[in-house]
C-alpha cells in the first residue's frame, strides 16, 4: 500500500470510519511498536509501562486528536510526540506518587549526546519545551529525529529543508539542550 492510500486510511479513521481503523492497524502497528521500543530504550527494565502499553495509550490519545495528516510520516511524527507525552505523564505521575521517586534517566540518542549522565525525562521535556519557546523549528527537528525515529533525510523532507541544513539544526539544538540540561543539574 502506498503512502497516499495509508494517509487516506488515517484521515478516514480520524473522521470516525471504523472500517478504516481495521485496515490501518495491521499496517502501522509494527512501525508504532518500533517507535515505542526506541522510546523505551532509556527506561529501566522494571519500568511499569511496557512498549505495547505505550503504543496503546498513544493510539488512544491520537484518536482524540483531530488532525488532517499530510502523509504517513506526519502521522508517525505525531505518534512519536504523543508517546513522549505518555512517558512524561507517566514519569510525572510516578514522581508525584513517590515524592521524587526513582525516575529512570532517558538518553537523547544512543550515542548519549549529553556529556554526562543521561538526562531525566522530566528535565529533558522541560528543556525541549524551552527550546520550542526559543525556536520551534529546532525543537521539532529534535522530536522528528530522536523521538520520531525518522532518518535525517526523512526529517529534512518533512521540514522542507536540505539534509545538511537539518544536520546543522540538530547540532545547534543539541548544544542548546546540553547547556539547558547543565543548568538544570547546577540547580539541584
Amino acid at each position: 500500500m502506498g503512502s497516499h492510500e495509508l494517509t487516506g486510511l488515517i484521515n478516514r479513521w480520524q473522521s470516525g470510519d471504523d472500517a478504516a481503523l481495521q485496515q490501518l492497524m495491521p499496517l502501522i502497528h509494527g512501525e508504532l511498536q518500533r517507535l515505542a521500543r526506541r522510546q523505551m530504550r532509556g527506561e529501566a527494565a522494571s519500568h511499569t509501562l511496557q512498549a505495547t502499553a505505550l503504543v496503546n495509550e498513544a493510539f488512544l490519545r491520537l484518536a482524540d486528536i483531530k488532525v488532517n495528516y499530510q502523509d504517513s510520516r506526519h502521522f508517525l511524527s505525531m505518534a512519536a510526540k504523543t508517546m513522549r507525552r505518555v512517558l512524561v505523564d507517566h514519569a510525572r505521575k510516578k514522581k508525584s506518587a513517590k515524592r521524587g521517586g526513582n525516575i529512570r534517566n532517558l538518553t537523547l540518542d544512543e550515542n548519549s549526546v549529553m556529556a554526562t549522565d543521561a538526562p531525566d525525562i522530566l528535565d529533558l521535556d522541560d528543556a525541549l519545551q524551552g527550546l520550542a519557546e526559543v525556536d520551534g523549528h529546532l525543537a521539532s527537528t529534535v522530536e522528528l529525529v530522536f523521538f520520531g525515529g525518522l532518518t535525517y533525510q526523512e526529517a529534512a523532507d518533512v521540514q522542507g529543508i536540505s539534509k545538511t541544513a537539518l544536520f546543522d539544526d540538530l547540532q545547534l539544538a543539541k548544544a542548546w539542550l546540553k547547556n539547558q540540561m547543565a543548568d538544570f543539574e547546577q540547580q539541584r
